[in-house]
């Protein structure tokens, strides 16, 4: 196996970058969180994992304030839902997490801190916005969206990441129409959006994308 070659600028000196805040949206099982690790360690920032926050608002909320996001609690056979209605509750959690996560994006451009947000519940339509909560963009927001286009990869994906959860059809299936619906949406908005494979140039293209 040929290992890359790492100089001390590569392992110590973090590279430059025009922008505060990097968005990187995506599906489920589709890799984002494996590329965000090395996209923050390659420009020498933090990272956030924005399911962190969903699981923060449900635990300071109730059903009655925040019934989407404790849908999963609540519904009485959610094993019965379609694909296409998960992907739909999975759409509304993330158009209610919106305004929490626009004033995250907003703190970190006001403190100049950079860092990476990256998960399943970021929208183009948030990642698009030219203000957030009274800061302007001014180019200091950058976004990049993956998606897998093979719904049997995601499978595979499942599998070998959760091998103790069988095969988990449904999930591949929710994952695959949402990186659909995030594409279309990515495209609309004129944002990059890119497949996640071949994995080992997904770095490599999403630093083309930010340049």
């Amino acid at each position: 196996m040929c290992l890359e070659r790492k100089t001390v600028h590569d392992l110590t000196t973090p590279y430059a970058r025009p922008w505060h805040v990097l968005l990187l949206g995506g599906p489920s099982g589709a890799g984002k969180t494996m590329v965000s690790y090395r996209l923050a360690q390659h420009f020498g920032i933090g990272i956030t994992e924005i399911d962190d926050f969903q699981v923060l608002l449900e635990r300071m909320t109730t059903p009655q304030q925040q019934p989407i996001l404790h849908f999963w609690r609540t519904h009485p056979a959610p094993d019965q839902l379609s694909a296409t209605e998960i992907t739909e509750q999975g759409l509304a959690v993330g158009r209610v997490m919106a305004p929490g996560l626009e004033a995250v994006i907003a703190n970190h451009l006001e403190a100049h801190t950079p860092v990476v947000l990256e998960g399943d519940f970021l929208h183009p339509a948030l990642a698009a916005q030219t203000v957030f909560a009274g800061q302007p963009n001014n180019g200091q927001v950058r976004a990049v969206f993956l998606y897998e286009a093979d719904e049997q990869q995601l499978r595979m994906n499942f599998a070998q990441r959760e091998p103790e959860s069988g095969a988990q059809t449904t999930r591949a299936r929710v994952s695959w129409l949402y990186g659909q619906w995030l594409k279309q949406e990515a495209d609309r908005y004129g944002l990059p959006v890119l497949p996640a494979r071949p994995w080992d140039t997904v770095f490599e293209r999403i630093i083309a994308a930010l340049a």
